[in-house]
């Protein structure tokens, strides 16, 4: 990824974020992912958009340190990098249930506390 501002990352990973969910809406249970091949390409388009979230936030912990814990504690985003680093070195351990709970239950979440940040800015 080149360098992109602050504000940049923090809109990309919005607009990823928006992707998933647009993607996610035709998913009903971990088995839709699996059903055919798109299903297949909507698990693997969503996992690319995880890594690259991962990826940009772990851009501004390491160039603007603290700033995220303004919106949510250190674990929480230290959990959503290291899901980025599983994805890049481990891609066969991915399943489609932990995907489609992420996508279920923490996208919403997330995109909360993005936005806030953004309002900081």
């Amino acid at each position: 990824m080149h360098k992109m501002s602050l504000l940049e990352l923090l809109e990309f990973i919005e607009e990823s974020i928006g992707l998933i969910q647009k993607r996610f809406t035709a998913i009903h249970s971990p088995d839709d992912f699996l059903s055919d091949d798109d299903g297949l390409e909507k698990l693997d388009s969503i996992i690319l958009r995880i890594q690259t979230i991962g990826e940009a936030l772990k851009n501004i912990d390491k160039h603007h340190k603290g700033f995220l814990e303004e919106a949510a504690s250190s674990d929480y985003w230290s959990n959503i990098i290291k899901l980025r680093d599983l994805i890049s070195h481990h891609y066969v351990d991915i399943d489609a249930e932990t995907i489609y709970m992420i996508c279920d239950e923490k996208m919403g979440e997330l995109k909360e506390h993005i936005l806030k940040l953004v309002r900081q800015l």
